[in-house]
């Protein structure tokens, strides 16, 4: 009884330990891009989320700690990890129909030779930091032996699909801070409704269009005569230049007299970022399909300023979550194909979405000092939404009943 009594003391205590730890990803409500009175095409989904499709749900865990002088292996510490799991953690059929796409390969995204080879993704798809693409790998293996309790005569085996952006201006990137019990974490924490956006998760130390970036994401709903399907884009975004910035159209980088993080850095390493997008559809595509989905990112990167540079890492992947039972091993099975002639909404829905999601996660985040005293300040929200007021640009059903303070917000400092 003493023993029992021990253990569940040790339990509660962890608990809070744990809880006390993540305590950060469970935000107040922040303000999003439609909310600002940004203009965005198509219509979203009840959430404007990856997990408006049913089943999707999203993890994250994220790691802030120290500040000042960077000591490699002690901080400070500004990284983290998100997991992204098409039909949740639980679910006794975790392989669905996925295409891959590298719009520019100076990146990571592991087991996209097996997706390509099989048409399938089997787990979750994972995103961290450069240097932690190992460590969570090996850990979604161990999580995933531990939950199906594989026997020692069982011949499964797993490849992940692990994704990174490098956060090496902010975190102590080659500190190794990332560790099995934060895979674990963001993989028990998954969870479908409202997505934290921002500095969360693997997004925690991302810088995009020299502004601090994240995590952020967006969905759209095809209209009944389309199919009434569901499209979700979630992005991890670390990507571009300030000068290259345009939100609904507008140059807004080049409206904000604000230098890039990079500056002091030699002219070659200016763009250090890359780009992570997964696409979420409950459409009935096929991997085929779901490459051609993949590749449409690329435009609605290209809609927020995106030249998808030399030193980027702009690497896509696309799933469908219809089609359950596909990946039989024993039978042959029926499924159903959405026709090719009637894919262009689809198509549309995932350049709509992309483009907002990335603009959604530069929102969410708020400035960011880093290892050595690098900053990185917030995209500045009260000058973006005088710059689309200046172009005619600023949504005319533009109201913000959720956020009314906003409207007395002072001019933020540029720092």
């Amino acid at each position: 009884m003493a023993r029992v009594l021990r253990c569940l003391i040790v339990g509660c205590a962890l608990s809070v330990l744990l809880n006390s730890c993540f305590a950060q990803e469970k935000p107040a409500a922040k303000p999003r891009a439609r909310d600002l009175g940004v203009p965005f095409d198509g219509t979203p989904g009840p959430l404007n989320a990856i997990t408006d499709v049913a089943g999707v749900t999203v993890g994250h865990t994220t790691l802030i700690s120290g500040e000042g002088k960077l000591v490699v292996g002690q901080g400070p510490v500004r990284t983290g990890v998100t997991a992204i799991f098409p039909r949740g953690k639980d679910t006794r059929d975790p392989s669905v129909f996925a295409g891959w796409w590298s719009l520019n390969g100076n990146g990571e995204m592991t087991g996209t030779t097996w997706v390509e080879e099989s048409g399938f993704l089997t787990g979750p798809v994972m995103i961290t930091n450069t240097h932690s693409v190992g460590v969570v790998r090996d850990a979604v293996i161990q999580w995933t032996v531990a939950h199906r309790q594989v026997g020692p005569d069982d011949d499964w085996w797993s490849l992940p699909v692990v994704a990174e952006t490098w956060d090496g201006w902010l975190n102590d990137i080659n500190g190794f801070h990332v560790k099995p019990e934060h895979v674990f974490h963001a993989i028990e924490t998954a969870h479908g409704g409202p997505v934290e956006e921002g500095a969360v998760g693997g997004g925690t130390g991302m810088i995009c269009n020299g502004f601090k970036g994240g995590i952020g994401t967006a969905s759209r709903r095809l209209s009944a005569k389309d199919g009434g399907y569901t499209v979700g884009v979630l992005v991890q975004c670390n990507f571009g230049l300030r000068q290259n910035l345009r939100i609904a159209g507008i140059p807004v980088g080049r409206e904000i007299p604000q230098e890039d993080p990079y500056t002091f850095m030699p002219g070659e390493t200016e763009e250090r970022g890359s780009i992570i997008v997964v696409v979420a559809t409950d459409a009935p595509l096929l991997p085929h399909q779901l490459k051609r989905l993949a590749r449409r990112v690329s435009l609605g990167l290209g809609r927020d300023g995106s030249i998808s540079g030399n030193g980027s890492g702009d690497i896509f992947i696309a799933f469908s979550t219809a089609n359950v039972g596909a990946a039989a091993p024993d039978r042959a099975v029926d499924l159903k194909m959405f026709p090719n002639d009637k894919l262009n909404p689809v198509f549309a829905a995932t350049v709509e979405a992309t483009e907002e999601a990335v603009i959604n996660a530069m929102v969410a985040a708020t400035s960011m000092t880093g290892i050595e005293n690098h900053h990185v300040s917030a995209l500045p929200q009260d000058q973006l939404r005088a710059i689309l007021k200046k172009y005619n640009r600023l949504n005319p059903q533009f109201r913000l009943r959720r956020f009314p303070e906003m409207l007395l917000m002072p001019r933020q400092k540029q720092e």
